[in-house]
């Protein structure tokens, strides 16, 4: 498909809300796009249904269960951020940083760094960085050394921010360190509450 279709189509998609369109947020301007498919259930069908229609026509869902399986983890991970990110915003003042006007996430073409929850003063390229956040949402673990240690080592790659910029974490299972604002299911349903 040439370039130029692309581009429109794209464009149409995300007219009528079906793709969503997102630039990395940080106090430098940055052109690498990202485009997500909205909806969780289309996300859902086009990662692992749709191209695997004709085996489980074929009678072999088997494999295609056992591929869900094995992916699901990582899956849920990523189709919880926009959830999480909307509670975020939702949050009565406390947790984020008063100054928080926006938030988003930070990315670059080699995906390193590439970090979960970034809050700024404006979008989008930000005068000043708020936060920085990591969503870790697995049952049996816990927020630990090695997320953190990760999260530092990536706010320190973010433009804009330093190691005064706060760390926060959303976290489905709690943590086991000190130096991370911690929030957990709880607190994402009472922003969904109010």
């Amino acid at each position: 498909m040439p370039r130029a279709s692309l581009t429109r189509a794209l464009r149409l998609l995300s007219g009528k809300r079906i793709v969503d369109v997102a630039l990395p947020l940080s106090t430098r301007p940055s052109r690498e796009t990202r485009y997500l498919v909205s909806d969780p259930y289309l996300r859902f069908w086009l990662s692992f249904l749709g191209p695997y229609l004709p085996e489980i026509e074929r009678g072999r869902g088997d494999l295609t269960l056992a591929r869900i399986r094995s992916s699901w983890t990582s899956w849920r991970g990523r189709a919880i951020e926009p959830v999480v990110r909307e509670s975020l915003r939702r949050l009565p003042s406390g947790p984020l940083p008063a100054e928080t006007a926006v938030m988003g996430g930070y990315w670059t073409r080699t995906k390193d760094p590439e970090i979960d929850f970034v809050g700024a003063d404006r979008t989008p390229v930000a005068k000043r960085i708020t936060f920085v956040g990591s969503v870790k949402w697995l049952e049996n673990r816990p927020f630990d050394t090695h997320d953190l240690g990760r999260l530092a080592v990536h706010r320190a790659q973010l433009p804009g921010a330093d190691e005064r910029t706060p760390l926060i974490a959303v976290a489905r299972s709690g943590r086991l360190v000190e130096g991370v604002t911690l929030l957990g299911p709880e607190d994402l349903l009472t922003a969904r509450r109010d």
